[in-house]
């Protein structure tokens, strides 16, 4: 069967559509300081139509970088602070009877917005997580049998404290697979952090919108068209099947890896002014995009082996197409 050919991205367009992205970066980074490749990564996951999942301590700037990108994007921007006690009804929303009209009325949850932060996701009961799971995986929320979709763009921001695990509810792997990044912020430098003391809160004060919520919809479908040739389809498969037959892994990356890895390649290539994706697009992207849909074999745990460091020997065992 003969591949269809894929129509070529103007040069113009792919100039304009990295200048906003620029525009976009560059903006946040007037409030989250030194965090360049954190800030790339989030708004590669949005374009991607993908979620991401910072495990870091508290008080490193997740909750204002989330901000700071819905803030220059002009989308809506919700936070949910997960506890013991949170609802699914106040995740979703749910129906009220209203005794003026005799009917039912929706009452939106916290997830029906653009970008929705859900802080220490750990913290809160199965349940409550799993009331996520048809938002990020489906783009709608179900609600006494009826379904409301969710306007684009969506991300949800997830974070999780990998230090107090006292009271918490871990991830189970289902849901930690419906993320299209993990990643972790750290502390910043010594100048970095005197910077931001110096700044204080009057940088998020300047923050306004560099685009519109419909140039992120225009540049998410532009990324799509953004072509990737047969052998690096191939490399990324490789790579993947790689992670369910080696030694050091009980579970390997799902399909659902493979097509995450392809969406945030080409998004990749669009955020730096191409119209095709590279190897080197593939293999930066690999340990954020696959490492944690990893189950290390308890021997591995023993010897300090990481998903990173099992990603990063996978790579360099394959053979890069040329």
């Amino acid at each position: 069967m003969q591949e269809q050919k894929q129509e070529q991205i103007p040069q113009e367009t792919l100039a304009e559509a990295q200048k906003k992205i620029e525009a976009v970066l560059d903006n946040v980074e007037t409030v989250i300081i030194g965090k360049r490749t954190c800030v790339e990564l989030v708004v590669l996951a949005l374009l991607a139509r993908g979620h991401v999942l910072i495990e870091d301590v508290p008080g490193v700037g997740k909750t204002s970088l989330v901000s700071a990108v819905a803030r220059s994007l002009d989308c809506g921007f919700k936070r949910i602070q997960f506890t013991p006690d949170l609802m699914p009804s106040d995740v979703t929303g749910f129906s009220i009877y209203n005794q003026g009209t005799g009917a039912f009325e929706f009452r939106p949850g916290a997830v029906m917005s653009n970008l929705v932060l859900a802080d220490e996701i750990n913290r809160a009961s199965a349940k409550t997580q799993a009331a996520l799971l048809e938002a990020m995986e489906e783009k709608q929320v179900t609600v006494d049998s009826h379904t409301y979709p969710l306007e684009e763009p969506f991300m949800v921001l997830a974070t999780q404290n990998p230090v107090e695990s006292f009271g918490t509810y871990p991830l189970p792997d289902a849901q930690i697979d419906r993320f299209l990044l993990k990643l972790s912020m750290g502390y910043p430098s010594m100048e970095e952090e005197r910077q931001i003391i110096h700044n204080g809160k009057t940088s998020r004060k300047k923050l306004h919108a560099v685009v519109s919520r419909q140039d992120v919809v225009e540049l998410s479908n532009l990324a799509e068209r953004v072509t990737v040739i047969p052998d690096l389809e191939r490399y990324i498969v490789e790579i993947v099947t790689a992670t369910r037959s080696h030694k050091n892994v009980n579970l390997g990356v799902s399909p659902r890896g493979s097509i995450a890895l392809l969406a945030a390649s080409r998004v990749l290539a669009l955020m730096r002014g191409r119209n095709y994706v590279l190897p080197d697009d593939i293999k930066y992207l690999a340990p954020y995009v696959l490492a944690h849909r990893l189950s290390l074999s308890s021997e591995a745990r023993m010897n300090h082996i990481t998903p990173k460091d099992l990603i990063s020997e996978i790579l360099d065992s394959i053979i890069v197409p040329v």
